[in-house]
């Protein structure tokens, strides 16, 4: 059977049980909507937790950028898992006593103002909307490559799935379609993972095999190889890194502190009947993220090397099947600059800018771009994010592998724009309108505003889809960086800290948030010729900047705070009882959403 037919089949299957899974679970009231009634076991919770803090970053994008940056990619591997267990241990438990199950909330009741939850919602929504953005785009790319459609067709078809379960379903629908998705996406990483380990060095564990010898009787090792290769074209030693020790330091910390002040994650532990749950549920997640997180570089290794002995210096007219149908995407391009019908693949960009493709062929067959040739000798442009989808067609794995790969990226992406869109719709409905302009509807009428609200939100997010500012685990970072600089500092301040007044927490926010987004706007979209280390401030790249924004927020809310009124009596009292998580699983049966 061939590779489309079995895409409709695995992907239609999935989508049909995620689309029942939501009727049967739909939400009647906000508190099914918002936390899922409270009543999701630590286990179903834990692979949930896995399914939305793996994104489409995670399962698309993460291996791509290991594979084409080698040891530099690590900052992901470091910062995520490190950042997640930063959130479980240090400021979940404290924020389930608080009983607050949303950032803005949360910020407003500890800060004892209104324009701070304002600000903190502004925040959620800056943070949200940039992290969505990735998941659609990772769900227009695999719809583009396996149902041969538009990237902006596929961005739609994923609009229309999010919005059956995350609108109908809210989080309760949310929490139980995630748990399909994670074992969808999680059997779709690692199924081609231990066939491509099994072939390229006769161990069928990958992370073993990511250190082992290749299985063709060389006895070099794969790294070696991998370092040898790399050298030969150009691109520097796979296992030696080419940032700057400060910019790693800046971009691991910003993906740690930035993953802790995540508001979709944090809701998660208001899921679960009592905190022990929340941390037993957290311990699960940790080790259902690991499957993938252990596995990803050695995923990452075994596609670049099978990608650089496919495609250096191979006949276009003779390239696999694989390689034209990525083209057709306009994700792969290919300029003949010496006119020789070969691919020469080396260090440096073919061309300036993105592709932009002209309806014409080449001499070749090619697709021809009307992109400035640049004057190295590299010809071959590869989108970053097609490594994991393109990985079992290039090792020539079975078609339904990779029919499988595509129903995986699927999940990866709907299951963390689901809680991201319903995060956005949580912070309109709840934390405007209910706490700050609509004070008096009723529960039903929150519950409707809620899913208008989704629906809103569904429709910004595809269009940030169609027109991402960066690949989808670039344009991750970028939230993370973001949510590091606006809500880290103020949470922990607010748990820890008796002196933090709304001044101060106002204007952390603002100055950590205005900081970050300027400076990746900047070399982002303003001038991003000069995105480039010899032009960053201090060394630091756009990815890494949310640290110093954290730091400064840090700064001035701390400064501010003790040059203004201390908090009232009542703050103070409520901070110390904070600090004493006893008693937090009683603490949902106190907040039932009014």
């Amino acid at each position: 059977m061939d590779i489309q037919t079995l895409t409709f089949i695995f992907v239609g299957a999935t989508f049909a049980l995620y689309i029942a899974i939501a009727i049967w679970s739909r939400a009647g009231n906000t508190d099914d909507f918002y936390v899922a009634g409270g009543g999701v076991s630590p286990l179903a919770n834990g692979m949930a937790t896995a399914a939305d803090w793996m994104s489409a970053a995670s399962f698309i994008s993460m291996a791509g950028i290991i594979s084409f940056v080698g040891r530099d990619g690590s900052v992901y591997l470091m910062g995520w898992t490190g950042g997640y267990v930063l959130l479980a241990l240090l400021l979940a438990p404290y924020l389930r006593k608080f009983g607050k199950y949303t950032v803005p909330d949360f910020v407003g009741d500890r800060y004892y103002s209104n324009v701070a939850r304002i600000v903190a919602v502004v925040c959620v929504l800056f943070v949200s909307f940039t992290y969505v953005a990735g998941q659609m785009r990772g769900v227009g790319i695999v719809f583009s490559r396996f149902l041969e459609v538009e990237i902006t067709t596929g961005v739609l078809i994923g609009m229309t799935i999010v919005f059956f379960y995350a609108v109908l379903g809210g989080m309760k629908g949310i929490t139980y379609t995630q748990v399909a998705q994670y074992c969808v996406l999680i059997f779709a990483f690692l199924v081609p993972a231990i066939f491509i380990s099994m072939l390229m060095t006769g161990n069928p564990i990958p992370q073993i095999g990511f250190g082992s010898t290749l299985a063709d009787g060389s006895n070099v090792y794969l790294l070696d190889k991998l370092d040898q290769l790399s050298v030969d074209l150009g691109f520097g030693a796979y296992t030696k890194g080419n940032k700057s020790t400060i910019d790693i330091f800046f971009i691991t910390a910003a993906l740690m502190v930035g993953t802790a002040g995540l508001p979709h994650v944090i809701v998660r532990f208001f899921t679960v009947p009592k905190v022990r749950d929340a941390r037993i549920s957290a311990g699960y997640a940790l080790l259902f993220i690991a499957l993938l997180y252990t596995a990803a570089p050695a995923v990452a290794s075994f596609a670049r090397v099978n990608l650089i002995k496919t495609v250096e210096n191979a006949e276009y007219k003779k390239t696999p099947s694989w390689f034209k149908n990525w083209e057709n995407t306009n994700l792969i391009a290919w300029v003949d600059k010496n006119k020789d019908g070969k691919i020469q693949y080396f260090a440096g960009k073919a061309f300036s800018g993105k592709p932009q493709f002209l309806e014409m062929r080449g001499s070749e067959g090619e697709r021809k771009v009307e992109n400035t040739p640049t004057g190295n000798s590299n010809e071959l442009y590869i989108d970053r994010d097609i490594m994991v989808l393109a990985n079992p067609e290039i090792a020539g794995l079975p078609n339904w592998v990779i029919a499988l790969v595509a129903a995986g990226g699927l999940a990866a992406a709907l299951s963390t724009a689901a809680g991201l869109l319903l995060v956005i719709s949580t912070s309109v409905s709840h934390d405007l309108l209910k706490k700050i302009f609509l004070k008096d509807i009723t529960d039903r009428q929150e519950l409707f505003f809620a899913r208008v609200s989704a629906a809103f939100a569904i429709a910004i997010a595809g269009y940030f889809g169609i027109y991402p500012p960066g690949f989808v685990a670039q344009v991750v970072a970028f939230a993370f960086g973001l949510a590091a600089a606006s809500f880290f500092p103020i949470i922990v301040m607010g748990i820890f800290s008796k002196r933090m007044n709304k001044e101060g927490a106002i204007s952390g926010m603002i100055t950590g948030l205005f900081f970050t987004a300027s400076y990746i706007i900047y070399f982002k979209f303003i001038n991003p010729s000069a995105n480039s280390a010899e032009n960053w401030w201090l060394g630091i790249s756009p990815e890494g900047i949310g640290t110093l924004g954290m730091l400064f927020n840090f700064i001035v809310s701390n400064l501010v705070s003790r040059i203004t009124a201390p908090p009232p009596k009542e703050i103070r009292e409520l901070v110390d009882e904070i600090r004493v998580p006893r008693g937090a699983g009683a603490s949902y049966h106190h907040i039932k959403v009014k």
